[in-house]
């Protein structure tokens, strides 16, 4: 199955990536375009899925994006890598759950070759790290299904804010932190983009 891969240096405005992806799905659904993987940043925005709760918003005064992706609230913004993707799920069996599994190990194996250790936990969705200070997610993911079509994606903090985090209950998970890679190994992180991409797209295709 052909996947596309679509790259963007600039960041890319969250309201407008949505608008393309749900383009894409429409066109999917219809057998005009193959599979996407994109890989871009966005500028700062905070944004909620379908089910956020207000008490997850501790600052008030920030503008919340709502989005009819799965999951509560987070934070995008530069030093983040977001992984978009908008992936026929009718030739790979109908299933959800395998496609988060996927997603899941793309992350482990990618951070793998970073030398960090990382892991998906069964309660909580997203990639977690062991640290000093306690356990902390260092990936969120965040995806929807339309007739058999899966869509948005992932985001890894590689760079970021993580203050920025502390305006609101970062994926409704209270009791465990938020870190970047920066923060658990200061190294060069340029390929992960790359390496995501290859990993992604090898592991859609088992």
């Amino acid at each position: 199955m052909k996947i596309e891969i679509k790259k963007s240096i600039k960041p890319v405005k969250y309201d407008v990536a949505i608008k393309y992806l749900e383009e894409r799905l429409l066109e999917i659904t219809n057998n005009k375009k193959s599979d996407l993987i994109w890989v871009l940043e966005h500028d700062e925005i905070y944004t909620a899925g379908t089910s956020y709760k207000e008490n997850e918003i501790l600052n008030k005064s920030i503008k919340i994006f709502k989005t009819n992706r799965g999951g509560k609230i987070t934070y995008h913004g530069p030093g983040q890598l977001i992984c978009y993707f908008v992936i026929d799920l009718k030739p790979r069996k109908k299933d959800i759950r395998k496609l988060i599994t996927l997603i899941e190990k793309t992350i482990i194996e990618s951070l793998a070759e970073f030398n960090i250790k990382c892991f998906g936990d069964p309660k909580n969705i997203g990639i977690w790290v062991n640290t000093n200070s306690g356990i902390k997610k260092v990936a969120a993911i965040g995806v929807r299904v339309s007739k058999w079509v899966a869509y948005h994606g992932f985001a890894i903090n590689i760079d970021n804010d993580i203050l920025k985090y502390l305006n609101i209950i970062p994926c409704g998970i209270s009791d465990k932190g938020v870190t970047n890679l920066k923060k658990i190994n200061d190294q060069n992180y340029n390929k992960l983009s790359d390496i995501i991409i290859k990993n992604l797209s090898m592991n859609l295709e088992i």
